[in-house]
């Protein structure tokens, strides 16, 4: 039995990263296809039987992302100007261009996207509307190979003036992500052809040393990574070592005072310490986790061990003290950053969707270096709570930020805010062609490759070459993998962290791997026999360690793969703000398939307030207090209201208004509480019935 090794851009595949055959892995991105020209070439502009998700949970989803919101896209784009700015710069159309000045680089998500899509689902009229942007794209490009249509007609001909804002190489990054999907998924060099042109222009102009023409390079920094991810792969695709050696640099010259001697703040930029000294992650979220992602690729192909290690230590420090249970990155609106460690508030959490996107892909870039599985759990828990709120179930509306909490009577305010609900597009629109990219090549994130071996980490109904697997994963933890070829095979599977207990059956043995790990079987096959994996999906509640303060006294529920919230939809005669929950009483399953595309609710005993009116002053005392007859009562620990609506108000609130509620305290028992059942769902499909209040951090009842 063969596995085929995604080693260079002769195999057609759907991985977005495709290391060198000389990289230094671990692991490499499974690439079980047919080199493309060969007589075993379908002529798709595929390649028959690369990693292809076949049904279930994450095929529905990219089912609906590439049949109505990659189309849908081109249509956003042109609304709100991206298209025109091109034509603007290209000269074929006059005006004034529109949006922030980064507008080419969603143009470049999207068409990531389409080319992805193609790859899945070949379509005339996708290809037309690709060799339509593209050909756009390079009749906007200078003749020296400079891009970014925003600058080139607002900047009145001046490059590189304020790169810590600007973002040119950031879109240029974008460019060359695309070029290479392009030219990987369809066999298309259009794209290719003009992020090798901007390539070669970034090499003549920044950098050590003098360009070919004696003009001393720059000696920069664009203040938004992501050119290195795009500099590395253009290397892979092209095998033009000079693009390497400029994503180096480039990530080398972080933490060197390039950008604050510019006069931007250094922590917000990623740059106030070096990438291979740096022990954690700060400033803006997304920045950090593309330079992070890119430093990895830096690493693994130049063997570069010490930026390796100093990027496991990063990632390990922001799971463990910068990350919220959803595996959601960026603690705060202002800068949309990472905040200190343990600042991890629930309604005002930031934890963007392309944060998300982004820690997807500095831990798959990990887990191909290293081959630990931890990095596979990561993804996991990233895609399914931190990528997927970001998306509504139909796929065409998006959530930029991803709050835990959302409280009854929010209001809306900027374009950003939950409160609208999901939409269609954003004033700034980073979220939605990157959410877009993500689905169409979700199928390359699977599995990988050694030699002899197949390694499967995350699950999904899906032909993987060698085994095919059908599962309902997420919401089931059965799992069944069939062989499809005979010979021997080394294979892998994760079992993932949360599972306390798994069974992994072979030819009526079972097998009971540790949670955690990659368990491995390795022997001779033949075509049809299978191996059953049962996941356990016990539903269990967690608490936060004691220094995420706003999740202190409060519990959070996870079933499998899946973080839980309550949305009030499901609740009956009270509201969520006012839900307490019990430490220890069981939890039970109700599938529902007529349910938000079918899922598991779950029910947890609980109380709320019969009523809980508004208070004078909504602090009271924790003691023992007098009342006006002189008799002893004892302070309700868990509200501020005992039901007459007083709330305990201090006495320096009104007193006028209410002199007889001035120091009165709630009865004990409170009479005015009872017993609920709260209903669960999972958190990726809050707000798909609205804007309504919504948490994922249950208070414990006192």
């Amino acid at each position: 039995m063969t596995t085929t090794l995604a080693t260079d851009s002769r195999v057609r595949t759907a991985t977005p990263v495709l290391p060198t055959a000389a990289a230094h892995l671990t692991v490499r991105p499974l690439a079980n296809g047919t080199p493309a020209g060969t007589e075993h070439d379908n002529g798709t502009g595929t390649a028959s039987g690369t990693p292809r998700i076949t049904g279930g949970f994450w095929h529905l989803r990219q089912e609906r992302n590439g049949r109505d919101a990659v189309r849908d896209g081109y249509r956003q784009l042109d609304t709100a100007g991206n298209f025109r700015n091109l034509r603007i710069a290209a000269g074929t159309e006059q005006g004034e261009v529109v949006g922030p000045i980064f507008m080419d680089s969603d143009v470049y998500k999207w068409l990531e996207a389409v080319a992805w899509e193609l790859g899945r689902e070949p379509a005339d009229d996708l290809r037309d509307l690709q060799r339509e942007v593209t050909a756009l794209v390079a009749a906007a490009q200078a003749e020296d190979g400079y891009l970014d249509s925003v600058q080139q007609v607002r900047g009145n001909g001046e490059r590189y003036t304020d790169l810590k804002w600007s973002h040119e190489m950031y879109c240029a990054g974008h460019l060359m992500q695309a070029a290479v999907a392009q030219s990987r998924a369809t066999g298309d060099t259009g794209l290719l052809e003009v992020a090798v042109k901007n390539a070669d222009h970034l090499v003549r102009t920044f950098g050590d040393g003098t360009a070919p023409d004696g003009t001393p390079r720059k000696h920069d920094i664009d203040g938004h990574p992501v050119v290195e991810m795009g500099l590395v792969e253009l290397y892979r695709e092209t095998g033009t070592r000079a693009y390497l050696d400029l994503a180096h640099w480039f990530v080398d010259a972080r933490g060197q005072g390039i950008i604050e001697r510019a006069g931007g703040e250094p922590t917000y930029f990623s740059d106030r310490v070096p990438a291979r000294t740096a022990t954690t992650v700060e400033g803006h979220a997304v920045r950090a986790v593309y330079l992070a992602a890119g430093a990895v690729d830096v690493a693994i192909e130049t063997g570069d061990t010490e930026l390796l290690a100093a990027s496991e230590h990063q990632f390990a420090d922001m799971m463990a003290t910068k990350a919220f249970i959803t595996g959601g990155l960026g603690a705060r609106w202002d800068w949309e950053a990472f905040g200190d460690p343990y600042e991890l508030p629930t309604d005002r959490g930031y934890a963007e969707t392309c944060a998300a996107i982004g820690g997807v892909q500095w831990a798959w870039r990990l887990l191909l270096a290293t081959g630990k599985p931890e990095y596979a759990d990561a993804i996991e828990r990233l895609l399914y709570n931190a990528f997927l709120p970001g998306v509504s179930l139909a796929g065409t509306e998006y959530f930029y930020v991803n709050p835990l909490q959302h409280r009854d009577a929010a209001l809306a305010d900027e374009n950003r805010s939950p409160a609208h609900g999901r939409r269609g597009w954003f004033d700034c629109a980073c979220c939605p062609p990157n959410i877009m990219r993500t689905f169409s090549s979700l199928d390359g994130y699977l599995a990988t490759a050694t030699d002899g071996g197949l390694q499967v980490h995350q699950y999904a109904t899906a032909d993987l070459g060698p085994v095919s697997v059908e599962t309902g994963y997420p919401h089931d933890g059965h799992v069944l993998v069939t062989v499809t070829q005979d010979g021997p095979l080394a294979l892998g599977l994760r079992i993932p962290a949360w599972s306390d207990t798994t069974t992994v059956t072979v030819d009526g043995t079972e097998a009971h791997p540790a949670a955690g790990s990659l368990h491995t079987i390795d022997r001779e096959w033949h075509a049809g026999d299978t191996v059953e994996l049962t996941f356990d999906t016990t539903p269990h509640r967690f608490v936060a360690d004691a220094r995420i303060d706003a999740a202190r006294g409060q519990v959070a529920i996870e079933r499998g793969p899946l973080v839980y919230a309550v949305e009030q939809p499901d609740q009956d005669g009270f509201t969520v703000d006012d839900l307490t929950v019990d430490a220890d009483a069981v939890i039970t399953e109700d599938p529902r398939e007529d349910l938000l595309d079918g899922i598991v609710t779950l029910r947890v005993p609980a109380h709320a307030p019969t009523r809980h009116e508004q208070a004078a002053w909504p602090y009271r005392r924790l003691d023992t207090a007098t009342r006006s007859g002189g008799s002893a009562a004892v302070v309700d620990a868990t509200s501020v209201d005992d039901g007459t609506g007083d709330g305990g108000a201090a006495p320096s609130l009104s007193p006028s208004a209410r002199p007889d509620r001035r120091w009165r305290v709630a009865p004990e028992p409170a009479p005015w509480a009872q017993a609920v059942d709260a209903v669960a769902i999972p958190y990726y499909a809050w707000a798909n019935r609205g804007a309504v209040p919504m948490r994922v951090w249950l208070p414990l009842a006192r």
